[in-house]
């Protein structure tokens, strides 16, 4: 299995979006502007927090690339970019395809379908270096 070449090359974009996707108050308003483009205004409305605090949820969506702004006149219109999500999509595909096959490996020991390996045949595991 081999980790997305996306993801190899930009690791600072990919690290950018799962921050930006880590607070629940910018996955909200991700979600809320997949269904239209907003003003400012319109994306602050249904949040309990000041024009300020939302401008620096925006300002955080955007270093990730998961939103553009456009001004219209007095106002500024956000909308959706989703390609950085493509790109975390592949990411947790990646090791999605690991667990599965893990879990799956897991459920046939517990419920009998397979011998657990022998000691011998193992492989050891990994151990870090706790020298200084």
């Amino acid at each position: 299995m081999v980790e997305s070449r996306t993801a190899a090359q930009h690791p600072a974009a990919l690290d950018a979006v799962f921050h930006a996707l880590a607070d629940s108050t910018r996955r909200a308003i991700l979600r809320d502007i997949t269904r239209r483009e907003q003003t400012v205004g319109e994306i602050a409305q249904p949040y309990s927090m000041s024009l300020a605090a939302v401008s620096k949820h925006l300002d955080v969506l955007e270093r990730a690339s998961l939103i553009q702004r456009e001004r219209r006149g007095a106002c500024r219109m956000v909308r959706l970019n989703p390609k950085p999500l493509h790109a975390a999509q592949q990411w947790l595909n990646f090791y999605e395809q690991f667990w599965k096959t893990n879990l799956d490996r897991l459920q046939d020991l517990l419920e009998g379908r397979v011998e657990p390996q022998p000691e011998s045949t193992r492989p050891a595991p990994h151990r870090r270096n706790t020298k200084q």
